[in-house]
């Protein structure tokens, strides 16, 4: 969601005072905009066709495995990321420096206030786009 990849470079620009316009393209940190997405199609989904349908139901399942995702697998693919990193580090003396492997990305995933603020987010994007459209 482009409001919430907006609200992640305005964040840092309040609480780190730089301005960090490459966070739009980039994955993890406050809030989630993968939480905040499906939160808002569930959010969109429930309003439209009830809470009660098949398309609630899928979507509800859809945001379950794409927020499981943030906070489990890509989490911990980050967390393997800062420690391989570290090795590098380690080991560096051991490569040419013009064949040194580069730092892995290492925030990939997301916490769970992360997730909890990003869906939130998405929340309040599905009934403010909801009260927009109809």
């Amino acid at each position: 969601m482009v409001a919430a990849q907006i609200a992640k470079v305005l964040l840092i620009l309040l609480t780190d005072r730089r301005w960090a316009p490459e966070r739009m393209a980039e994955t993890g940190g406050m809030p989630s905009s993968h939480s905040a997405t499906v939160s808002a199609l569930c959010t969109s989904t429930a309003i439209n066709y009830g809470v009660e349908s098949a398309t609630f139901a899928i979507a509800l399942v859809f945001g379950i495995i794409v927020i499981y995702d943030a906070t489990g697998v890509r989490r911990a693919a980050g967390r393997h990321a800062e420690i391989l990193n570290e090795l590098l580090e380690e080991f560096s003396h051991l490569f040419e420096e013009s064949k040194r492997p580069k730092a892995l990305k290492t925030l990939l995933g997301h916490t769970y206030p992360q997730v909890f603020v990003g869906s939130g987010f998405g929340i309040a994007m599905g009934f403010i786009v909801d009260r927009l459209l109809n």
